[in-house]
């Protein structure tokens, strides 16, 4: 686990964030809040709850929601359990993916994940909607390609994102899924991700963290003149 702040023109952030790499998949569930508020969120909480739930209570933040990136067992198996136990509302991912949602069971049970309880989102995302967690704005990318329906959450002021499987630090997501597309999730990233700009740091959802810059010119799947 580790947290993380990211300064904007000399200003400190309003954001915080620690990062718990749950399941076999090691996949990134990122607790982030609003430190005017202390008001926070779950992004893709994967499973093993427990965790989570234990860095929620080591950073003493209120949770007022759970968003997805997508629906892969490895980031959504935990939503249900969690958002029930919590008593607080799932938003994301596009409905799209709500197929996926819907077989969180049998993903379980294919990969050797447990949990994945299906669900319905308390609310669907699109291109150009907005999540709000205390005083923060996040505003939604729909970047499909990994998934149907895979979308994207970016900070504009402390200039951080989370990516969920469409990049890596090195890579890009994997396509050979149901319904992925190796050609739409370039375009995803081509278009909806690099206009963001080069200094943005985001959040992966396996591996380390990167920035957009840093893989437009070093990722031998996107850099300039792959």
């Amino acid at each position: 686990m580790y947290q993380s702040c990211v300064l904007h023109h000399d200003r400190p952030c309003s954001m915080k964030a620690v990062i718990i790499p749950v399941t076999p998949f090691q996949q990134n569930c990122s607790v982030l809040w609003c430190e005017d508020t202390n008001k926070a969120a779950v992004v893709d909480p994967g499973g093993e709850n427990e965790r989570i739930e234990a860095a929620i209570a080591e950073q003493g933040v209120e949770v007022e929601k759970i968003m997805l990136t997508h629906g892969h067992i490895d980031h959504a198996g935990g939503a249900a359990d969690l958002a029930e136990k919590l008593g607080v509302p799932i938003e994301g991912p596009h409905l799209e993916d709500t197929f996926l949602i819907e077989r969180l069971h049998e993903q379980g049970a294919q990969f050797g994940v447990e949990g994945g309880k299906p669900f319905t989102p308390t609310r669907w995302l699109d291109q150009g909607d907005e999540v709000t967690v205390g005083n923060l704005t996040f505003e939604v990318r729909f970047c499909p390609g990994h998934t149907p329906g895979h979308i994207i959450f970016f900070e504009p002021v402390s200039r951080i994102a989370f990516v969920g499987d469409v990049l890596f630090q090195g890579s890009i997501g994997r396509t050979d899924f149901p319904r992925g597309d190796h050609d739409t999730l370039l375009r995803s990233i081509h278009e909806q991700l690099w206009p963001l700009g080069d200094d943005v740091t985001f959040v992966p959802g396996h591996g380390q963290a990167s920035t957009f810059g840093h893989e437009r010119q070093t990722n031998p799947f996107v850099r300039e003149g792959a």
